[in-house]
């Protein structure tokens, strides 16, 4: 018997003690690119800067026009749509905040050896496309479906498995108002760029990243529940590898702080002057609407409010801006911010294993030094 795909692919796995993050995760780490925080700054993430996960490769699409979208399965009119025949429906913008299920793995213990997230797998973007409900009124699905099962072009093997990335939503969720789901043509305005599913992709508002499929070319109605490598293998919640886990769903409610001050090249650490600083930064959540954010400036000994900007219906899935005033003196301080949802939900402040590395919204905190003077020849010359 000759090779098979499944020989090039290893299976899931913990890293060792001590173990570190090895050249299969900085291969990973190459080609998919977290949001530099200090652009937190900005309302909506330019698609260069907001977070980018591929599994396999990215598909090449010379011609956007000529790509179709299928709605099949359990519906009583199957649809084969063009793009011109997409942009006829109704078009809707929904600003909405996308973190990767993965973000925070990379400071597990153990580590799961995988895509080696810290915390900033997230973004925010304008997305712009058809309601996902109206392209299934149009099909008419029928009374026994069940799930929605999403196809993606990007083909590859993961964990011995050849496949297209493939999820699914409950039929509930899929024919929803609230999140409406969309499948998107645009991201702040203009076509989807290659690395963000040109030309099609679904948005799930609230739920992690492994949702939004990209490249979409189907939507097929099952009247059984999908057991798709993605559904029922990954992206599921669990401590031994041998239980079933539990479906990785929601965003978690987090806040994380724009790095005050100025950064060290290699460490990042940063240095801020004695004084009053702006600390602002950003909280979502795709469960309960954030209700408040919290920030301490001593390690968690203390936790003070920070002013929270106020929410809008028209955005209730994208993150919110904080600010507040800390007065640095010098000295070590480790900085933090955490989100607090209308359901109670607070961030906690140690990290919540899995083998996955999923859902992880524990405090981050911030190294800053508060320094009154500059090195030798650190000032810049006039």
């Amino acid at each position: 018997m000759g090779p098979r795909t499944a020989d090039v692919s290893a299976p899931a796995r913990l890293a060792g003690p001590e173990e570190g993050i090895g050249a299969d995760e900085l291969a990973l780490a190459t080609r998919n690119h977290g949001l530099p925080l200090e652009a937190m700054r900005y309302d909506i993430t330019p698609p260069g800067l907001h977070y980018v996960l591929t599994h396999y490769d990215i598909p090449y699409v010379p011609q956007a026009g000529a790509w179709r979208l299928t709605v099949d399965g359990r519906v009583r009119r199957p649809l084969d749509l063009s793009l011109a025949d997409l942009l006829s429906f109704p078009q809707v913008t929904t600003r909405v905040t996308l973190e990767c299920a993965g973000n925070g793995r990379a400071l597990l213990t153990p580590r799961p050896v995988s895509q080696p997230w810290l915390v900033e797998a997230v973004g925010t973007a304008d997305w712009t496309g058809v309601p996902l409900w109206l392209l299934l009124a149009e099909a008419g699905v029928e009374p026994d479906a069940v799930d929605v099962v999403f196809t993606g072009a990007d083909h590859g093997v993961e964990r011995g498995v050849e496949q297209d990335y493939r999820r699914a939503l409950p039929l509930a969720v899929a024919t929803g108002g609230d999140p409406e789901v969309l499948v998107a043509t645009t991201m702040n305005g203009a076509p989807l760029p290659p690395q963000h599913g040109r030309p099609l992709r679904l948005i799930v508002p609230g739920w992690y990243g492994m949702a939004h499929v990209k490249w979409l070319r189907s939507v097929t109605v099952s009247g059984t529940p999908f057991d798709g490598f993605q559904q029922t293998v990954a992206y599921r919640l669990r401590q031994t590898a041998d239980e079933p886990g539990e479906p990785v769903t929601r965003i978690a409610p987090r806040a994380l702080l724009v790095p005050p001050g100025f950064p060290d090249f290699m460490s990042r650490a940063r240095t801020v002057r004695p004084g009053p600083v702006t600390l602002e930064g950003r909280a979502w959540s795709g469960q309960a609407p954030v209700a408040a954010v919290e920030v301490s400036a001593d390690g968690g000994v203390s936790w003070e409010p920070a002013d929270l900007e106020p929410a809008t219906p028209r955005n209730r899935w994208a993150w919110r801006s904080w600010r507040t005033t800390w007065l640095a003196t010098p000295g070590d301080r480790d900085l933090a911010a955490r989100a607090v949802d209308t359901d109670g939900r607070v961030q906690p402040l140690g990290q919540r294993w899995n083998r996955g590395g999923f859902a992880n919204n524990a405090v981050r905190w911030v190294r800053v030094v508060c320094a009154d003077t500059v090195a030798d020849g650190a000032r810049p010359r006039s």
